[in-house]
């Protein structure tokens, strides 16, 4: 009978074709169900996984192994034939690094899923550089790297979160050379493993716990030299993106001055070593002593210097004539408005004279044009008298309008005085 043959129970004619149509009454034969799982579980091709060898048994011909994740709790037993472990160069150890071929298979018989390794390789030095250098790239591809991201560190932090390990010799350097620089500077210590599978998602959880805090002016994450399997961590993509997204400054104080993790290349500022971390986040208190003493010695100089300049200016405005003797002003303005004064005065009284003489010119005029004038010298006038009736008054120009008898009246330089006319005794233009 072939293996994957179904037989249906004793007394039983059919079977559910699904596990959704099985029932109490229906159920499937554990045959069938464990004949389906490893169907189903050995259609799933083989992966290539990356871990870390933490158990490591050989049997035999065969070999059993735990594989851990290099940045998480999770781990993984699976099985591999002697012959393959026999072929790497350099034999696999607990603490191994490596990447295996992983296949799953389902034991019919017993029920158990296994892990069977078909190839396996250790990750060597040479690897893990070319990896971190890719990621490196595709990063800074990305601008995470770019120095307009980068955010300027404050003058002077009033408190500053540090990550770091456990009682670590990196802690102790950034706290002591900090205080020694700046004793009232402030620490909020979060400490870590900054190693192995946790310390990523440790460092991450205190990072992004330190960023929520507004009382936080800066977060160092400082960490001792070692081996680069020990740093990996600190070129995590999780790790290298939550320092990316962080809005505190972040300062990277990893490892020696040949160190260069990713997070060097996206941190806002890199100390070489966690020392120059604690140097370079506070100032000195000596040197800004000194430096206000300066400032405020120079504050001094600028402030003489321009009270002397502005009370040389005052000197000057004193010393000039008008400041100094400013009655000369009123002074000789008031010759001005005497002098004025004269020459108006003589120029109002000049254009009187002129005005007087002129006004008895028009008044000699007029009085000679005047029939008074012509009077005085002897002449007079003429008129019709009252009995002329509506002509009365008129003006005697002709002989011919006063006939023999006609009354006159008659006006000389001294009054009126009427007359009766006799008639014409000389022809005009006589």
């Amino acid at each position: 009978m072939a293996e994957n043959a179904i037989v249906p129970a004793a007394g039983r004619t059919t079977v559910p074709p699904t596990a959704a149509d099985t029932s109490p009454d229906n159920p499937w034969p554990l045959q069938l169900l464990s004949q389906k799982l490893k169907t189903h579980i050995e259609r799933a091709p083989a992966a290539w996984v990356e871990g870390q060898v933490i158990e490591l048994n050989r049997r035999g011909t065969s070999a059993f192994l735990t594989l851990r994740d290099v940045d998480a709790e999770i781990s993984l037993p699976a099985s591999v034939w002697s012959k393959i472990l026999d072929r790497q160069e350099t034999p696999l150890e607990r603490g191994s690094r490596v990447v295996a071929l992983l296949k799953a298979e389902f034991w019919l018989k017993t029920g158990r899923l296994n892990m069977s390794v078909k190839d396996i390789r250790p990750v060597g030095l040479g690897d893990l550089l070319a990896r971190i250098e890719r990621l490196r790239h595709a990063l800074a591809a990305e601008g995470l790297f770019a120095e307009s991201r980068k955010k300027r560190l404050p003058l002077l932090p009033h408190r500053i979160g540090l990550i770091t390990g456990r009682d670590s010799d990196a802690k102790k350097d950034v706290l002591r050379n900090a205080a020694l620089r700046w004793p009232a500077v402030e620490f909020e210590v979060r400490e870590v493993a900054v190693q192995g599978n946790t310390a990523v998602s440790q460092i991450v959880g205190a990072l992004k716990e330190l960023d929520s805090r507004s009382d936080v002016d800066v977060i160092v994450i400082a960490r001792g030299g070692g081996a680069l399997e020990d740093l990996l961590p600190f070129s995590n993509e999780e790790l290298i993106r939550a320092v990316a997204a962080a809005v505190t400054p972040v300062v990277s104080a990893i490892g020696h001055e040949a160190d260069r993790p990713i997070l060097d290349d996206v941190a806002d500022l890199r100390a070489s070593t966690p020392t120059d971390a604690a140097k370079r986040i506070v100032p000195e208190v000596s040197e800004e002593l000194a430096r206000v003493r300066q400032a405020e010695a120079q504050l001094h100089r600028s402030v003489s210097q321009l009270v002397a300049r502005e009370s040389d200016r005052l000197a000057a405005l004193r010393s000039r004539p008008a400041l100094a003797s400013p009655e000369g002003m009123v002074t000789a303005r008031e010759e001005d408005v005497e002098r004025l004064s004269r020459r108006s005065t003589a120029a109002i009284s000049a254009a009187v004279t002129r005005a007087t003489d002129q006004l008895a010119h028009l008044q000699a005029q007029v009085r000679a044009l005047s029939p008074q004038q012509t009077l005085d010298r002897g002449y007079a006038v003429v008129q019709l008298g009252e009995a002329s009736g509506a002509a009365a008054g008129t003006v005697v120009r002709h002989p011919s309008q006063v006939p023999p008898a006609t009354e006159l009246s008659v006006r000389v330089a001294g009054g009126r005085f009427g007359a009766t006319s006799t008639g014409a005794r000389q022809p005009a233009g006589a």
